[in-house]
């Protein structure tokens, strides 16, 4: 049995709170696993899907199941969106439930917590035989064996989302300002962009859910440092990332927004497309909302800047994938939904809704990669080799719990000035440090 580190033990006894509301939605006719051990099933019959972007990416995700449908008469897949604040709450309490769906969207920041409880179906030997043997992006497929901790694809890869900056193009043109591609270009920018008076502001700021990320980007982009890792200490408390977190918290307040400091995506991406704020650090799964608002004349998306020298170094961004669950009693229909909706057609379907750069190398071939002008910037400076990319340690069970629930409301003190960058980052790197030992220590 895995033993697992004391904060996910607490989260997940937490979890089993809601079992019951899931349990309905979970169940299918021939599939949905119901717990325990699951089998191939008949190839036929209800499979239950569980959307880990619910809501955002909705339809288009309706839109597959119906293509999927009609090639497939005799599957019929339940949709369930979740919203991806949720997901991760909602996967451990159905795992301990036994309320598990037959296929889920599973983003390579919870994997390893997910897979090291047993409930992803290893997928190697499934590639192997599949249409998709080759068919898959070696980058994102490496990336999902190293976040899943064990050397095995217990996910699909379907899309990578990088981090972008998005800025108003008519905004900078007004003012005279250059595109912001350097650190001291978009602190300039944040600064002369600012009118508190006449309420605008040079950036807006992640201060809600899913802050942790953003301010991770903005503090190893700015410092330089190359590796999350220095043997088994964290660099995050690094006195070069600390100075560089001062830095980006102070523009709260005094060139963001004041209700900032509860900004999750959702909020944080309205706010920029409707209001007259300058810059936006957003992924590439914002960027058909920003058309949709603004057109392509009044934005532009670049990817993250550069220091003054021009050395980029990024963060990773999480690979998004689908798993099969071992709990499912009908894997042969699950496995066939996840095939479909990973093949060429489909997988380009999904990422350009999404404005992400996709998994099946034949979707990166087509027109619309060109034309969507962030997604083509942020896939030219991940497969370059221009950039240097920081990979964070998803492989560790606790990292999602850790860089989410445990650390958001001590960041929003870092905005607030109740707590020092400092002291941030030191009780975050002790935390980190923690759950590499013991994640070291398990694997022995």
């Amino acid at each position: 049995m895995t033993i697992f580190p004391g904060r996910r033990r607490a989260a997940l006894a937490l979890a089993l709170s809601g079992v019951l509301a899931l349990t309905a939605t979970a169940c299918g006719d021939d599939g949905g696993g119901a717990g325990g051990e699951g089998t191939e099933g008949s190839g036929k019959g209800k499979i239950t899907f569980w959307d880990n972007n619910g809501g955002v990416r909705t339809d288009v995700w309706k839109e597959i199941i119906t293509d999927f449908e009609k090639a497939n008469p005799d599957i019929d897949v339940e949709y369930v969106g979740i919203a991806s604040k949720e997901v991760q709450s909602k996967y451990d309490t159905a795992i301990q439930g036994g309320a598990l769906p037959d296929v889920g969207g599973v983003g390579a920041a919870m994997l390893a917590g997910i897979a090291a409880q047993n409930a992803l179906e290893p997928l190697d030997e499934r590639i192997q035989s599949s249409a998709l043997h080759g068919k898959l992006n070696a980058g994102m497929v490496e990336s999902v064996k190293a976040a899943g901790g064990q050397d095995k694809l217990f996910t699909v890869p379907t899309s990578a989302s990088n981090g972008v900056l998005y800025y108003r193009t008519d905004l900078f043109r007004a003012a005279g300002l250059q595109e912001p591609s350097t650190w001291s270009a978009f602190y300039a920018a944040a600064e002369k962009l600012t009118d508190r008076d006449k309420n605008r502001f040079g950036y807006t700021i992640r201060g809600g859910a899913g802050s942790i990320a953003q301010a991770l980007d903005a503090m190893y982009g700015q410092s330089g440092i190359q590796s999350f890792w220095e043997g088994d200490r964290t660099t995050v408390n690094d006195p070069k990332n600390v100075a560089a977190l001062e830095r980006y918290a102070g523009l709260f307040k005094k060139n963001t927004p004041a209700a900032d400091v509860n900004n999750d995506f959702t909020k944080m991406v309205a706010q920029w497309d409707s209001g007259e704020i300058g810059m936006l650090n957003h992924n590439l799964g914002s960027y058909q909302d920003h058309v949709k608002a603004l057109g392509t004349e009044k934005f532009r998306g670049i990817p993250n800047p550069t220091l003054d020298d021009g050395t980029r170094v990024m963060v990773s961004n999480p690979v998004d994938g689908l798993g099969l669950f071992s709990s499912s009693k009908n894997k042969a229909a699950a496995w066939k939904f996840i095939e479909f909706a990973a093949s060429h057609s489909s997988n380009s379907k999904w990422n350009k809704s999404a404005g992400a750069i996709p998994a099946n190398t034949e979707a990166a071939q087509d027109p619309w990669l060109q034309e969507a002008e962030p997604t083509k910037l942020a896939a030219e400076v991940l497969f370059s080799g221009k950039a240097t990319i920081v990979q964070l340690p998803y492989y560790l069970p606790d990292w999602n719990t850790i860089s989410k629930a445990d650390n958001e409301a001590d960041f929003q003190k870092v905005l607030l000035g109740s707590m020092t960058a400092k002291a941030f980052a030191d009780s975050l790197a002790e935390q980190l440090n923690e759950a590499q030992a013991e994640w070291k220590s398990q694997k022995k």
